[in-house]
């Protein structure tokens, strides 16, 4: 699934829905089969294991199933993707074969997440075609597709306006808009561009709008665009007993070294590192490669194909710490994340909330450290209002090195030079490294496949072996080009 269930309560502070617009309504943790949604799709949703609801779900799809606008208000990780897409669903014509439900996204990787997830909440109908629709790939073949007919798109709003000016895209049988993850699309200065994607959307139609946060310009959202939208908020906890809090003052010029300390002392396989600024995230993987980590950097300025391979190498395990701005992370949803680090502590204790939420996903646990000097106390004592309680200390001098051995990823990156332009499919790679090649298929972890590229993730022992039997072998009957991604 794209997003994991969290433990997140209902929270009546102002502008959260009154008890009496719930009531009666399905509570967190109830089944689906509570909801007016037919026995195909509940048999669908059983069988891709959505067992209850999660809170944002319970919350929004009585409304959103009912016809009515949402504003609401969810993270990455609540289960929100299903709640809008159950009820973009729920409203096609799978016999018309026109645009009916279209879904903005600030970046590809979460519109890709968003469409690979549609997809698999609408295999109860025959023939749904869901397409994804976003920059820093060719427009031909979203055209080609388009004109073959599509009942949802998905996409980011540049590429989407692009279409719509070619005319490639027709939105007269469009009946539900969906702004996913809004507040993150305000962040990258797209508040004109929905703005004119929703102005060519019928005015007849069901408008849902999710935000993690509440920025000014979401308010200016709804009142152009939103209907007396029922309004959704829920206060983002987590469990003490699943994420490890600790806080370390540091002295600014130590800042920086002090993250390598905690690597060392907790051993996490794949930490996420937040930094306040760009420079700041150059700078400290500058000296985490130095201290003889494997760390990638994410941020605005990474042209869209650097941007893909380091998501892929830090998804896949093949890089042990992806350092990144909040801009350039949200959005982001890995799986197994031992650990998250702020480098630096954010003005927003919202924005803490969200950070610490990416670790200690599911039945997982996760550490949540952060470093904090003292001219950033106020900012500490923000987050203790907004949790509720005292955060933990410790002290620097404490952080030992677990072990001698260098904090290695478990995985390697391999990349084949060809993607889904040469028809390459997961199934090809494992079967060519499994087959002819005789690799253990245990031993081979996540494979992607972009437009040019493949990757696949193999276990550090076998990435030689697996290099060298790849490049003399052949892939769908042909030979490839293959290179260790970390070679660069």
């Amino acid at each position: 699934m794209t997003d994991t269930n969290s433990n997140i309560p209902l929270n009546n502070r102002a502008g959260a829905p009154r008890a009496t617009e719930t009531s009666g309504k399905p509570a967190a943790g109830a089944q689906f089969s509570t909801l007016p949604l037919s026995p195909a799709v509940l048999a669908n949703l059983e069988q891709l294991g959505y067992l209850s609801m999660t809170p944002i779900q319970a919350a929004t799809l009585p409304f959103a199933l009912a016809g009515q606008d949402l504003l609401a208000q969810a993270k990455t990780g609540s289960g929100k993707t299903a709640a809008f897409a159950l009820a973009l669903l729920n409203r096609l014509n799978p016999r018309n074969f026109a645009v009916q439900g279209m879904v903005l996204c600030p970046t590809r990787e979460l519109a890709d997440q968003v469409t690979q997830e549609i997809r698999r909440l609408a295999r109860a109908e025959e023939n749904i075609k869901v397409l994804s629709l976003c920059g820093g790939t060719p427009m031909r073949p979203q055209i080609n597709s388009l004109e073959h007919g599509a009942h949802v798109v998905v996409g980011t709003p540049g590429r989407l306006m692009d279409h719509l000016e070619r005319g490639t895209l027709e939105l007269a049988a469009l009946n539900t808009l969906v702004l996913d993850e809004a507040d993150r699309m305000l962040d990258m200065g797209f508040f004109d561009d929905i703005a004119t994607v929703a102005r060519q959307c019928p005015r007849e139609r069901l408008t849902l709008l999710f935000s993690a946060t509440y920025p000014e310009g979401i308010g200016k959202l709804s009142q152009q665009f939103l209907r007396n939208p029922r309004e959704v908020k829920l206060a983002e906890t987590h469990a003490d007993t699943k994420i490890h809090q600790r806080f370390y003052e540091v002295r600014d010029d130590e800042r920086l070294h002090a993250v390598g300390l905690l690597l060392n002392h907790y051993r996490p396989v794949s930490t996420l590192a937040f930094c306040n600024t760009k420079q700041q995230c150059r700078d400290l993987v500058d000296v985490l490669r130095a201290q003889g980590f494997e760390a990638l950097a994410l941020h605005g300025e990474l042209e869209q194909r650097e941007r893909d391979q380091v998501l892929i190498q830090f998804a896949n395990r093949s890089c042990s710490v992806l350092v990144a701005t909040d801009v350039a992370a949200r959005g982001l949803d890995i799986a197994q994340l031992e650990a998250v680090i702020n480098v630096d502590v954010t003005p927003d204790p919202e924005v803490h909330v969200h950070r610490i939420g990416r670790t200690g996903r599911a039945d997982e646990e996760g550490w949540a450290l952060s470093l904090a000097s003292m001219n950033e106390m106020g900012r500490v004592g923000n987050i203790e209002h907004e949790q509720g309680r005292e955060v933990t200390w410790q002290p620097l001098a404490e952080l030992t090195s677990a072990s001698r051995e260098p904090l290695t990823p478990p995985m390697v990156t391999l990349q084949i030079l060809g993607g889904r332009k040469e028809k390459i499919r997961p199934g090809d790679v494992l079967g060519a490294m499994t087959g002819e090649a005789g690799l253990d298929g245990a031993r081979i972890g996540k494979i992607n496949v972009t437009e040019m590229s493949t990757y696949v993730a193999v276990e550090r022992g076998i990435a030689r072996e697996a290099l060298s039997k790849l490049s003399s072998g052949k892939v769908k009957g042909k030979r490839v080009k293959v290179r260790l991604l970390q070679d660069e």
